[in-house]
């Protein structure tokens, strides 16, 4: 059991860190070419998953050396580079819908507003607050429990008041945060219709809509596309974590670190497969890198 869940562990980490780097590659080449500052926010999504995927390799590292008896100091600190990764992820995403809210928003005004030294104070703060979040049982001691498992794992080192803690200062502000910018989105593009009903019914207007109403259906999409997914991937870790907490011996911890946990993991390689496939401007980066690669070979 432990060699098959370190097998597809290593797979996994495998498939995020290609797509991740790949999208990340994509995506460099498209800031030299535009001016958008708001791809600098998708970028570090990109960057934070594959974070998530290199401290995965240290887990594989560790069900395939068992008996491995680490001390527990290094279970805390791994663990926490894990949980750090996977947060700074989650809010990579609520900085993406953030500002494709904003670009809905404010269309003529967000070019003045996602400023270099705001995005920059931004990525810096995210990474800030990642870092609390997965070092917050190094920090406060009363976080952690004495490990009596053989391998390096969520409920094995950290105490299941820290789950919940993570669940109401993290998890369920983000979902509700992505629900209400998503609601609003949908407000302001409704709006936006009937104001071309009325233009067209008055006669100006031709029969295509204007790009800004494509754009904003395109935006609109996408972060539906990044809510549900979060939803479904990290939603039953949280929910049975939280049972866990509440009641240990109603819900076994091993099938929340074996399969639920790994659905969360699996976040961070359908985001960059996602992006790519939404995104028109970084399916064509990729298919131009591809293009490069294959004249080289050849």
């Amino acid at each position: 059991a432990s060699s098959a869940l370190g097998a597809i562990l290593a797979v996994l980490a495998s498939l995020i860190i290609t797509a991740n780097v790949l999208v990340a590659i994509a995506l460099l080449r498209l800031i030299q070419k535009s001016s958008s500052k708001g791809l600098y926010f998708v970028l570090n999504l990109a960057v934070a998953d594959a974070m998530v995927g290199f401290t995965v390799v240290g887990l594989v590292t560790d069900e395939f050396s068992q008996p491995f008896y680490p001390p527990q100091i290094f279970c805390v600190l791994r663990m926490a580079f894990v949980t750090s990764s996977s947060a700074a992820s989650i809010l990579s995403l609520i900085m993406v819908a953030c500002d494709r809210h904003l670009a809905i928003r404010k269309p003529f005004h967000y070019f003045q507003l996602v400023t270099s030294l705001r995005v920059g104070v931004r990525l810096v703060g995210l990474w800030l607050v990642a870092a609390i979040i997965g070092f917050l049982p190094v920090l406060t001691p009363g976080f952690q429990k004495i490990s009596t498992h053989e391998k390096c794992s969520f409920f094995g080192v950290f105490h299941p008041t820290y789950m919940l803690t993570v669940f109401c200062v993290g998890f369920f502000p983000a979902l509700f945060l992505f629900i209400y910018l998503y609601c609003d989105m949908l407000k302001i593009a409704a709006v936006h219709v009937q104001h071309i009903r009325e233009v067209e019914h008055a006669g100006l207007a031709g029969g295509c809509p204007p790009s800004r109403t494509t754009s904003d259906m395109k935006a609109m999409r996408t972060v539906a596309v990044l809510i549900g997914c979060f939803t479904l991937s990290w939603l039953p870790f949280f929910i049975a974590s939280i049972v866990q907490t509440v009641c240990p011996e109603c819900f076994p911890y091993k099938v929340i670190e074996n399969y639920l946990w790994l659905l969360g993991l699996c976040n961070s390689l359908l985001n960059p497969l996602l992006y790519s496939y939404w995104q028109k401007d970084v399916r064509l980066q990729l298919s131009q890198l591809a293009a490069g690669v294959k004249r080289r070979v050849l």
